[in-house]
């Protein structure tokens, strides 16, 4: 017999903003019940380290969890496991919201959180189904993905973001040959300018990574497992694992079943207060698209932790229908074996940036201007120009682009000034 719970916040999706949701709403004092449902049938845990730390073998599956189950306990916070949504009427009236899980419950609710988070691309090309290809986004693909690797010698990464530079680096840093292909003609394109991405390039070369660019993949050759990347250009890399990364989708389709909208490119619309197109609903991390961060202009999509965090916090308040302040400085880091970016702000649009340091020196940041404005920083292992920039985007101020570009001059005395 299906079962069934009492009214409260029924929280879909037990990421990262999920369980910040679920937390934020009992710190703002939230008596109500409140349900965190996760596909997965791990307890909620971190996603960052997976290419990072988990993938390098210096971080295990024990330590990503975000809570111990005695806090869900204690929290009242009723986390399902292993089980995901497929239907929702939404509440109506003095009537709740019902939902259906795949486990044949049912979940009254008077407030809905989605939070359900984004998954891999694909790559449709012949061949895509073989053994041996590999997509990261959860601990199982993890825990694959670091198993094969330990028994491979040639690596083909596909697609030059993020988490391809970052599993390249663990898999060099393990003895692999790895070569990196981007279909684009510089890497991590969408978010930093081209003297990070020429760095980048060259960093990686210097430890040796092969780096590809402007170069597209047709499909993976091999009968039962990966033996080879076929590229449009006829020539075949052997590669007996290919770990695929070209972004990322958000899912959206329990969204766009029950009415909301959702952007064309991708992501439900929400505004500054996380609200979506429903009143009883509010969506939060990066199945979401949001007005700016910081100046409240256009739609972004933030793929981050802290993103989401923040967000999560916002829609929590607004659910108990309260205010909260939604300006936020956005910030990120990518571990790249021994290279370490932080970038601090949202460089869209700029229309200058001072590079601070020399880039071959691997110590070096990044500072984007628009209008004259300080809007963000890349930092490579520079954490010092990383803290003083966020901290100066976090006061609304500035630091004068001229001063800010000699690396003699410390960024923390402009600031005071």
């Amino acid at each position: 017999m299906p079962q069934t719970t009492s009214t409260g916040t029924l929280v879909v999706g037990a990421g990262q903003a999920g369980v910040q949701l679920a937390a934020s709403l009992r710190q703002l004092g939230d008596p109500s019940p409140i349900t965190l449902v996760g596909a997965e049938p791990h307890a909620p845990y971190q996603r960052p380290p997976l290419s990072k730390e988990f993938l390098s073998g210096s971080a295990g599956a024990g330590s990503l969890a975000f809570r111990t189950p005695a806090w869900y306990a204690q929290q009242r916070i009723e986390l399902l496991r292993g089980e995901r949504v497929v239907e929702v009427a939404l509440p109506e009236g003095d009537r709740p919201g019902l939902a259906r899980t795949t486990g044949g419950r049912t979940l009254r609710f008077a407030r809905l959180a989605l939070t359900v988070g984004a998954r891999p691309r694909r790559l449709d090309v012949p061949g895509a189904g073989l053994d041996g290809i590999h997509y990261l986004r959860g601990l199982d693909d993890a825990v694959r993905l670091r198993e094969r690797l330990a028994a491979a010698s040639r690596v083909v990464v596909v697609g030059g973001g993020f988490i391809g530079l970052e599993t390249a680096a663990a898999a060099r840093t393990q003895g692999k040959e790895v070569t990196v292909v981007e279909a684009a003609d510089r890497l991590v394109g969408r978010a930093v300018a081209p003297v990070v991405s020429d760095f980048l390039r060259a960093a990686h070369a210097r430890r040796g990574t092969t780096v590809l660019l402007t170069t597209e993949v047709v499909g993976f050759g091999g009968t039962e497992r990966v033996g080879s990347v076929r590229l449009a250009d006829g020539r075949d890399l052997p590669a007996d694992l290919v770990l695929v990364g070209v972004g990322v989708a958000p899912r959206t389709e329990l969204a766009e079943e029950i009415g909301l909208e959702c952007d064309v490119g991708g992501g439900i619309v929400v505004d500054a207060a996380a609200r979506t197109s429903h009143e009883a609903v509010v969506a939060a991390g990066d199945c979401t698209v949001l007005p700016h961060p910081m100046t409240g202009v256009g739609r972004v999509r933030l793929e981050s932790v802290p993103g989401a965090v923040a967000q999560a916090g916002i829609a929590a308040a607004t659910l108990l229908g309260r205010t909260a302040d939604a300006r936020s400085v956005p910030w990120f880091w990518s571990n790249q074996g021994d290279l370490r970016l932080q970038i601090a702000g949202l460089s869209i649009g700029y229309d200058h940036y001072d590079v601070r340091g020399e880039p071959d020196s691997e110590r070096f940041a990044v500072l984007y201007y628009r209008e004259g404005a300080l809007i963000a920083v890349d930092a490579v292992n520079s954490p010092a120009d990383y803290l003083v920039v966020r901290k100066a985007l976090t006061m609304g101020t500035t630091l004068p682009a001229a001063a800010a570009a000699d690396p003699t001059v410390p960024l923390k005395s402009l600031l005071a000034g």
